[in-house]
C-alpha cells in the first residue's frame, strides 16, 4: 500500500512489517511493545528524563490503582473521564468496599499525598513526574499507539506558590518540548484549547498538534495550566513567609507512546518506517559485501569496523545472516535505520567505507582512518534534514481560508471573534474541530470572524483529529 494513496491502511501495514508492536494480545487495544519498538520508545524516555531531571523534576512512581473517593473529589475530572474508566470491583470473590480504577492519568492519585508533602513555602515548588502505563477506554477504532487502550504515558506534575510562579513552570515546559522535539525531527503548533476542549479541571490548556499526510491534525502532548482548581478539593495548601495558609498553584505536561506513532507517520514512506538518528535503535548497519574467497576476511573486518563505532558510542548492528545482500538492504530499509554501512574488499582496499542513506538514498564513501567521526557528522546531516522535510511539509499543509466552503483536509487557520457561538458554528458547519488559537500570535492576523465577520485579530485553527 502507498502511503499517499491510503494513510491509514499504509500506516497499520508498514507497523506490522516493520515488528514495532504486535496486536495479537487477547484484549483490543492493549498491544505487546516488540523489542524493536521497545527499543525506540526507551530512547524516546532517555530524553524525557533528560530533559526534566536537569530542570530540577523528581521522577516517582505512583500506584496504579486509584479509590473511587479521590477520584471523585474532582467533579469536572471525573466527568471527563467517566466513560473512559476501567473499574475495579472484587478482590478474589470478594466485593470492594471503595470501588478502584485503573489511573486514566494521576492527578487524582498524586494529589492526596502532596497535601502531605506540602506544608511550607519552603516545600515549593514541587517538581515531579513518572513514566507509567494509564488506562482509557477508547471507544473509536483502536490504531497502533495512537489510539490505544493502555497507554505508556510521561506525566509531570509541579506545585507552585503563585500563579507566577506556575507560568514560568509552562514556559520552562515548552523549552523542553522544542528541545525534546528536535530529536524526533518532529515539527509541531502549540494551540491553545478552547473553553469547552480544555482538559477537565484546567484553567487552560496547550495542545501540542502535528499534520499527519492524510490531512488530518494528531495531538502528541498537552500542557495544562490548574491554577487552584485541584490544589482546593485536595487541600493542598502551603503556609508563607507570614504564617498565612494559601493553595498552591498547579500545572502539568503529558505526552505519550503516541510519539512513536508520529514519527513513523510523518517520516515514514513507501519504503518503510524512517527512525531520525537520535531515538534509531540501530544509527547504522554494518552489512559485508562478500566475494568469493573473502568472505572470512571482509567479516573479520565488518567486526573490526562495528567494535570501533560501538566504542565511539554509536549504536550499531552487524549484519551476518545467511542472505544476499540485497535482502538485507530491504530489511534495513524497511526498519529505517539511518544509516547503511556496507563493506566489501574493494572498500577494504581503497580503506574506504560505503555509507548509503536512508532519508534521500545517495551513497558517500567515507575514510576509515576517521570513520566514526564521518559517521557522526553524517547522522547529524540526516536529522537536520529530516527535520527541515517535515517543517517544510507541514508549512505548505497550513492554508489561510476567509469562507468555511470547500475546504481542503489540510490545516486550516481563519479568523475568529472567540465566541463560543460561532466557535460551534466552525464546528458544525465543516465537520472538523477547533484546535485552538496560536498560543505565540502569528504575523498579519488582522482579519475578520469567518463567521459573524466582526473585525478581529485573533485565528483559529481547525482540522479533522485522528
Amino acid at each position: 500500500m502507498k502511503k499517499a494513496e491510503n494513510f491509514g491502511e499504509w500506516y497499520n501495514e508498514i507497523v506490522e512489517l516493520a515488528n514495532l508492536t504486535d496486536k495479537r494480545y487477547s484484549v483490543k487495544g492493549m498491544n505487546v511493545w516488540t523489542p524493536y519498538g521497545w527499543k525506540i520508545m526507551l530512547l524516546i524516555d532517555g530524553y524525557i528524563r533528560k530533559y526534566f531531571d536537569e530542570t530540577g523534576h523528581g521522577e516517582v512512581c505512583f500506584p496504579l490503582l486509584i479509590p473511587e473517593t479521590e477520584f471523585s473529589k474532582e467533579k469536572e475530572h471525573i466527568k471527563g473521564f467517566d466513560e473512559e474508566v476501567f473499574w475495579v470491583t472484587h478482590a478474589g470473590l470478594n466485593p470492594l468496599d471503595v470501588r478502584l480504577l485503573l489511573r486514566p492519568t494521576s492527578e487524582t492519585a498524586m494529589y492526596s499525598l502532596f497535601s502531605i508533602w506540602i506544608r511550607s513555602h519552603a516545600d515549593l515548588p514541587l517538581k515531579v513526574y513518572q513514566l507509567v502505563n494509564v488506562f482509557r477506554y477508547e471507544t473509536k477504532q483502536t490504531r497502533a499507539f495512537i489510539r490505544v487502550r493502555e497507554i505508556h504515558f510521561f506525566e509531570s506534575h509541579t506545585c507552585h506558590a503563585t500563579a507566577e510562579d506556575a507560568e514560568a513552570q509552562i514556559r520552562e515546559d515548552l523549552e523542553i518540548l522544542e528541545r525534546f522535539a528536535k530529536h524526533l525531527c518532529l515539527p509541531y503548533r502549540l494551540l491553545k484549547r478552547t473553553e469547552w476542549d480544555k482538559f477537565p479541571g484546567a484553567d487552560y490548556t496547550i495542545g501540542i498538534d502535528i499534520m499527519l499526510p492524510s490531512g488530518r491534525s494528531l495531538q502528541i502532548g498537552s500542557i495544562h495550566q490548574y491554577l487552584e482548581n485541584f490544589s482546593r478539593p485536595y487541600n493542598i495548601k502551603y503556609e508563607d513567609e507570614k504564617g498565612d495558609h494559601k493553595y498552591v498553584h498547579q500545572t502539568t505536561f503529558g505526552m505519550s507512546e503516541r510519539l512513536v506513532g508520529a514519527v513513523v507517520a510523518v517520516h515514514g514512506d513507501d519504503k518503510g518506517i524512517f527512525v531520525p538518528p537520535d531515538i534509531a535503535p540501530f544509527q547504522a548497519v554494518i552489512v559485508p559485501i562478500p566475494a568469493k574467497g573473502l568472505v572470512g576476511s571482509v567479516n573479520e573486518e565488518s567486526s573490526k569496523l562495528s567494535k570501533e563505532l560501538l566504542n565511539a558510542g554509536i549504536r550499531v548492528h552487524l549484519d551476518l545472516r545467511d542472505l544476499r545482500p540485497g535482502n538485507k538492504f530491504y530489511d534495513w530499509e524497511l526498519k529505517g535505520v539511518p544509516l547503511r554501512l556496507e563493506l566489501g574488499p574493494r572498500d577494504i582496499e581503497k580503506k574506504v567505507v560505503t555509507a548509503a542513506r536512508r532519508d534521500d538514498g545517495k551513497k558517500v564513501q567515507l575514510s576509515r582512518d576517521c570513520i566514526a567521526e564521518e559517521v557522526m557528522n553524517l547522522l547529524d546531516t540526516i536529522s537536520n534534514n529530516l527535520l527541515a522535510r517535515a517543517e517544510a511539509e507541514l508549512k505548505n499543509n497550513i492554508i489561510d481560508a476567509t469562507s468555511l466552503e470547500d475546504l481542503p483536509d489540510k490545516m486550516i487557520r481563519v479568523g475568529w471573534c472567540g465566541s463560543e457561538e460561532c466557535g460551534r458554528e466552525i464546528e458544525v458547519s465543516t465537520g472538523r474541530s477547533i484546535l485552538g488559537t496560536p498560543i505565540d500570535k502569528e504575523a498579519d492576523t488582522a482579519t475578520k470572524c469567518v463567521v459573524c465577520g466582526k473585525e478581529t485579530d485573533s485565528i483559529v485553527y481547525i482540522s479533522r483529529q485522528l
